[in-house]
């Protein structure tokens, strides 16, 4: 299963394809600092086995922005480094810490635009990036994300809105991805070539005179060829769009743009999939292979294989489904996918987020400031195994498929792998499936397949695979259709 599958990112090593990308809790004190509960959030995420943590946007200046973390200052470094040494204890998870510059916004609906900002201003933001960058380095995140979405100061110089008339200025696609350049270098400059670093940015704006996916193609390949190490696409949630309530202060997810950033349950499943994948090859088709992040309504997992099997994403990023069951998982790997807590896309998240209150799941029990703990299960009192190795394998071929059927292995296994083998190719992986049946519907004519199945347990262990059952062309003999079916 691809999701399970590490991937390597310039040199950190996440475990499997899933991501939690930033997600703001409202955990923390108007201080910045971290807070216990925005620890216990993250280890949670840890604890589920989650392969690349995104921390939610750490600000990178002093700004009052209310209950989010900071990163501005040397006095943040002790906090947020024992909150990366907790994650870590607790598993292989990786993590990353958002970075991010706010324009300034107020409750009277009045915001700061980028023509607001002098050249003193940009040059200061460009150096507070970098000086960001090194304190996550020292607080022992993995690698950083640069936040170049949605509403926010990198955002809204990338978009054709910007209406700067300067070297930074929005009538040319230059002179918008002019600040993420000075961004990158002096990224670089602070923590080297080694450490990773990804972008976020959107695939579609979805606001009148933002760009669309095809812009989006272009400075996916700007940034990958300035050094990005990974590129994470979202949509909208703008501040165009922004619907103010008298009182408060703007929320960037509160108008349509915002909607299809957390698209509702009236949305398709994995609807902005196919921007990801129009980036990713556009990407590939110039010769670079940075991974690709896609999101939005991810969290079935069979429809988050197929994302990743159709070559759309390289990873899947789950925000709101890994806030409603954190052991997403850890109950993949053990063939628990029913037991998987469905988000239902009521985006309770979303409206607790624009109240600043601290953000839960509504499927939570009520008053949980966390998810539930984690559910004991069973590991494998033994490696899963079949008696002198003989699976009893079955093989029954009809026209344009094969059924497979075999017996249960000892040892308590959690789930079965099936490989196929294409005439005298390497056998892959077809499918992981729970129960000893399966069928192979991409079968076809005069082609020679060998099958053969791995039974797995709740740790990963396996067992030696199976006998392996050929089954060729039909044998041409009069009256017959038959197959020609070998065991070896």
């Amino acid at each position: 299963m691809k999701l399970l599958e590490p991937l390597n990112i310039n040199g950190m090593l996440v475990p499997n394809r899933v991501v939690v990308p930033a997600m703001v809790t409202r955990l923390c004190g108007d201080d910045g600092f971290v807070s216990e509960a925005i620890t216990e959030r993250y280890v949670r995420y840890a604890q589920g086995g989650v392969g690349l943590i995104v921390v939610e946007a750490m600000a990178i200046h002093g700004s009052n922005a209310g209950p989010l973390l900071r990163i501005g200052d040397d006095k943040f470094i002790p906090g947020l480094k024992a909150m990366t040494q907790r994650i870590h204890d607790t598993s292989d998870s990786k993590v990353v810490p958002q970075l991010i510059h706010f324009l300034k916004i107020s409750k009277s609906g009045w915001r700061q635009t980028v023509e607001m900002l002098s050249v003193e201003d940009i040059d200061r933001i460009v150096e507070q990036f970098g000086q960001a960058a090194a304190r996550a380095r020292e607080a022992g995140f993995d690698g950083i994300e640069l936040h170049n979405a949605h509403a926010y100061t990198l955002a809204s110089f990338v978009s054709p809105v910007n209406q700067r008339s300067d070297d930074y200025g929005g009538a040319t696609l230059e002179g918008r991805l002019h600040l993420i350049g000075r961004v990158m270098d002096c990224v670089r400059r602070h923590v080297g070539d080694d450490f990773p670093v990804g972008i976020r940015y959107l695939a579609d704006e979805f606001i009148r005179g933002g760009y669309t996916v095809e812009d989006a193609k272009l400075i996916g390949l700007r940034m990958a060829r300035l050094g990005a190490d990974y590129l994470s696409l979202s949509v909208g949630g703008k501040f165009e769009d922004a619907v103010h309530t008298q009182g408060q202060v703007l929320h960037g997810y509160s108008g349509y743009s915002g909607e299809r950033c957390m698209p509702g349950a009236s949305y398709a499943e994995a609807l902005h999939a196919p921007l990801a994948g129009e980036v990713r090859r556009f990407l590939r088709e110039r010769g670079l292979d940075v991974p690709v992040i896609a999101a939005g309504k991810l969290s079935n997992p069979a429809t988050a294989e197929r994302v990743l099997a159709q070559g759309q994403a390289d990873l899947i990023g789950i925000a709101r489904g890994l806030l409603a069951d954190p052991d997403w998982v850890n109950k993949l790997r053990a063939g628990q996918i029913d037991r998987i807590v469905k988000c239902d896309y009521c985006n309770v998240c979303k409206q607790l987020d624009g109240a600043h209150m601290p953000v839960t799941c509504f499927l939570w029990p009520k008053g949980a400031l966390q998810a539930p703990p984690p559910q004991p299960s069973a590991a494998a009192a033994a490696a899963p195994h079949w008696p002198r190795g003989q699976a009893g394998l079955v093989v029954k071929q009809a026209p344009g498929t094969v059924s497979l059927k075999w017996k249960k292995a000892a040892g308590e296994p959690v789930h079965y792998d099936v490989y196929r083998a294409d005439d005298d190719g390497p056998a892959r992986i077809l499918d992981g499936v729970r129960l000893p049946v399966f069928t192979d519907n991409a079968v076809l004519a005069d082609v020679t397949y060998r099958y053969f199945v791995r039974a797995c347990s709740i740790d990963g262990d396996a067992s030696a695979p199976s006998e392996t059952v050929t089954i060729g062309p039909p044998v041409k003999a009069a009256g017959s259709d038959a197959h020609a079916a070998t065991v070896g």
